[in-house]
């Protein structure tokens, strides 16, 4: 039986405060709350869940593995205002322009991308 994916780990200095943000811009729930340990996701039941573990050291670089966000294409703009206003940021790693996503960081600092809807980048 191969294994399967359980939780994404994210190293947070504020676990409690990256754990909210991710689980507003997600519309998910924290489901444990530790000290050295917070989890979220959609339900107890659901197949993974994201994972905050404190770590010490401050982030250098850019991510080597982000996330993908969409919404519907109507929706996009205001999904991406929503961000900001949840703490996340605009972020240049490099792009031209003329992407058709949008990078953002999370309050600490972690990229990921607003893109546009799945049936669009299929095919």
């Amino acid at each position: 039986m191969p294994v399967s994916l359980h939780h994404i780990v994210i190293d947070a200095h504020d676990l409690p405060s990256l754990a909210r943000f991710w689980a507003q811009a997600l519309g998910w729930r924290i489901l444990s709350e530790r000290e050295r340990e917070v989890v979220i996701g959609t339900d107890v039941n659901a197949p993974v869940g994201i994972c905050f573990m404190p770590v010490s050291d401050a982030k250098a670089g850019k991510n080597r593995l982000h996330f993908d966000l969409t919404s519907g294409a109507a929706e996009r703009d205001a999904e991406i205002e929503r961000l900001l206003a949840l703490g996340a940021r605009r972020v240049d790693v490099g792009q031209t322009g003329a992407e058709s996503w949008t990078v953002l960081a999370d309050p600490e600092g972690n990229e990921f991308c607003v893109v546009r809807p799945k049936g669009t980048l299929i095919g």
